[in-house]
């Protein structure tokens, strides 16, 4: 067999993707770090075949895995068509532990995605732009991941003030303050078990939603003033428009028929704490969420001491086994 790897990050989103028609499109846009430790390897083993796949998860074979997999191929077959005439072996780890509030389908299925791209590469098949393609199939097995192909920003879906922006692909933003460039996230795992609901579940209940029309225009509007507050360096502006977005998001899941809470008791606490800490101290820390419990501790680099020895001393104690994982702003995925 041949064989191709790439290593590609998770992202942590700042206006959240919350809500998407079929298939794989966004009903708003969103605009994310690209992290840097947090990634996942896949080595893709391919040979001529009759389409038969085998998926490992550190050097375990995981056949639960296979159906995520068979989707991937399935959406992306204009994209990558020699798949029905190959057999594959996916042979895959992260750097972070599984349930970690770290977007492992976003990292995995992009890692996927450009191993497909280097083999379409490979058989001199024709390619117009390598990382968009990748973003485009990476979107269709996760749509987060369309955004994990580019760093140290990547924004996804159409927007007035970005130029090129698509519903299909993500496109990279670097057209923000330095200070951005190297932000510092440290996530807090308030929880390391299973999310109650999916996100796939939450978005499908976006639709009909009694505040989603609402909700679409705020995100649009949101991602203008992120992007004025970015580009001026505006910490404070930064800040507020990104909490109250992980607020939000949580906001719609509490609203939707059924509704359902998937912040614990320490996710309000850690967030009280860092409010009360901020306006104490005037240290520029930040908080966002994913569609999970676990909280994400946002911070330029030049004030990494300070707002560490405050996690240690008084956020950790909130943390499931006091752990917490530390990351930052990356470049987007590499070729192993």
């Amino acid at each position: 067999m041949k064989e191709t790897a790439w290593k590609s990050p998770s992202n942590i989103a700042l206006i959240k993707y919350w809500g998407k028609y079929d298939v794989q499109i966004p009903a708003n846009p969103s605009i994310s770090f690209t992290l840097s430790t947090a990634a996942t390897s896949t080595r893709l083993k391919y040979a001529k075949g009759k389409g038969a796949i085998k998926v490992f998860l550190n050097d375990t074979e995981t056949p639960s895995f296979m159906p995520k997999i068979q989707s991937f191929l399935e959406r992306t077959d204009n994209l990558f068509p020699f798949a029905q005439e190959m057999d594959f072996e996916v042979h895959t780890s992260n750097s972070f532990p599984h349930s970690s509030g770290i977007a492992s389908s976003a990292s995995g299925m992009s890692a996927l995605a450009l191993c497909m791209m280097s083999i379409k590469k490979d058989l001199g098949l024709s390619i117009d732009d390598f990382f968009q393609e990748a973003s485009n199939a990476s979107r269709l097995g996760s749509g987060s991941g369309s955004r994990s192909v580019y760093g140290p920003l990547a924004a996804w879906g159409k927007h007035a003030e970005i130029e090129g922006s698509h519903d299909e692909f993500a496109v990279p933003f670097v057209d923000v303050a330095d200070v951005f460039k190297t932000f510092q996230d440290t996530i807090l795992l308030i929880d390391k078990g299973e999310k109650t609901v999916s996100s796939s579940l939450g978005h499908g209940l976006m639709t009909g939603h009694p505040y989603a029309s609402s909700r679409f225009a705020q995100a649009h509007e949101n991602q203008s003033k992120l992007l004025t507050a970015m580009l001026d360096a505006d910490l404070e502006r930064f800040g507020a428009i990104v909490e109250s977005e992980a607020l939000t998001l949580h906001g719609m899941m509490m609203t939707s028929m059924p509704y359902f809470i998937l912040m614990k008791p320490n996710t309000l606490e850690v967030i009280n704490r860092i409010w009360a800490f901020r306006e104490a101290t005037k240290n520029p820390v930040y908080f966002t969420l994913d569609a999970g419990a676990n909280v994400h501790v946002l911070y330029p680099e030049s004030h990494k001491e300070v707002i560490m020895r405050f996690i240690d001393t008084e956020l950790r104690t909130f943390c499931k086994d006091s752990s917490y994982l530390c990351d930052h702003v990356g470049s987007g995925p590499i070729q192993l």
